[in-house]
């Protein structure tokens, strides 16, 4: 490598974002350096989706944008380049086949990361690409309102154009430290705040370790604080030795944790039955114990929950499990129907950016054009990924926003 050599572009951060923004310029005939901090480039990638790496989804691009908030519309430009089918057909092009198993989720049909990480960097070397590893970025160079380079902890480097494409600060054994922030920071970007996304949740109840063998599914979890009552999730449940985790709890943790900040605990309510209310649920029991006189109610309650989690909620309405459904109580019958329509619980905290698979908060998109991923500060400096202040929940959701971001930061403004 000629280190006095002059890019076009220099991509700082080899994850989904960098290795896209790189493969697309480079495939536009511009000269391209990829620095990863890491000894190998996607670590993070590698690990995405316990390793099976759920690409994208199927959602229309308004239905897309609309599952990441208010700042969602961000993101029309670069899907509209670049969305789940132009990500779909790319894969295909450089060899890798895809699918939806479920008509939603899309995968690599090896479901390997490891897949997606070799056609990746076979095409970056095919197209050109120079790529450098253990090399961390330390500072972005610039002259007034124009990029210059980087200097690494080894090297200088000089470009017109630099893509930032360091990622969040979850996961830090794979390399999230918030670098690229400071970065930013530097050359005059504000940094909104941050914080951990997508992880597991711990709770001020015992209970719930008792009930660790058994995973829910399609659970409506929302949040019991009034002014707060519109943050809802949906999807499946799993119970911990401290908390809960699984998909349901990964997408409520965006909107949970500045609340935890903010209240030092946050108390929710869980339906665990697929949606069903108090009437259906007494209509259900009814319908059982007049099918069987002498079922108890541990038995009962197991026709809708596991046996385990039964046998927690009947404790919680202070029944006796070995009762029958007519000799309980009319009080104690109305506080278990309630309590299986609206499961309580309080979260108390987690365990910070350690556990995070993203981050919620970063560089202020009011400072980045969204039609070119273009800082509105410095000339020549793009944004790409986890980086910005966007997120959104499981289920292709942020890799498919890296990939789009990336393809769009590395088209570069056409003027460069």
């Amino acid at each position: 490598m000629n280190f006095n050599k002059k890019y076009d572009l220099i991509v700082v951060g080899a994850g989904a974002a960098g290795m896209m923004a790189a493969i697309t310029a480079a495939r536009d005939g511009r000269s391209v350096l990829l620095l990863e901090k890491l000894s190998q480039i996607g670590a993070k990638l590698k690990a995405t989706g316990g390793g099976r790496c759920n690409l994208t989804n199927t959602l229309s691009n308004e239905d897309f944008m609309a599952k990441f908030g208010r700042n969602g519309r961000f993101m029309q430009d670069a899907l509209e380049l670049f969305d789940y089918k132009a990500l779909t057909h790319f894969f295909k092009e450089i060899g890798v086949e895809t699918h939806a198993p479920d008509g939603f989720r899309v995968f690599p049909t090896s479901h390997s990361s490891s897949t997606i990480i070799e056609a990746l960097l076979n095409e970056m070397q095919k197209v050109g690409v120079e790529v450098l590893t253990s090399q961390k970025v330390q500072k972005l160079l610039h002259t007034e309102n124009r990029i210059t380079g980087v200097e690494s902890n080894h090297e200088i480097f000089y470009a017109k154009n630099v893509v930032v494409a360091t990622g969040g600060l979850g996961y830090p054994a794979l390399g999230a430290e918030g670098d690229g922030y400071e970065m930013a920071k530097e050359l005059g970007h504000k940094i909104t705040e941050l914080h951990p996304a997508m992880m597991p949740l711990r709770t001020k109840e015992r209970w719930v370790e008792n009930c660790r063998a058994d995973t829910i599914a399609k659970v409506e979890l929302k949040v019991a604080i009034k002014k707060h009552s519109k943050l809802r999730a949906n999807g499946d449940l799993i119970f911990t030795n401290s908390g809960i985790r699984g998909p349901v709890v990964l997408d409520a943790a965006r909107d949970l944790t500045p609340l935890l900040e903010k209240y030092g605990e946050v108390p929710i309510l869980l339906n665990l039955i697929k949606g069903m209310n108090e009437e259906q649920i007494t209509n259900h029991l009814k319908s059982e114990a007049a099918k069987n006189p002498h079922i108890n109610m541990l038995e009962l309650v197991t026709t809708l929950l596991p046996s385990a989690l039964s046998n927690e909620l009947c404790l919680l309405a202070e029944i006796d499990t070995q009762t029958t459904y007519k000799k309980i109580s009319g009080a104690k019958r109305a506080k278990l129907i309630a309590l299986l329509a609206w499961t309580p619980l309080t979260i108390t905290g987690h365990d910070g950016f350690k556990m995070a698979m993203i981050t919620r908060g970063g560089v202020e998109l009011k400072e980045i054009n969204p039609k070119t991923m273009q800082s509105k500060i410095i000339n020549g400096l793009y944004f790409c990924g986890e980086i910005m202040n966007l997120d959104g929940p499981c289920g292709g959701y942020n890799l498919q926003w890296s990939f789009s971001s990336g393809y769009l930061a590395g088209k570069l403004n056409r003027s460069t």
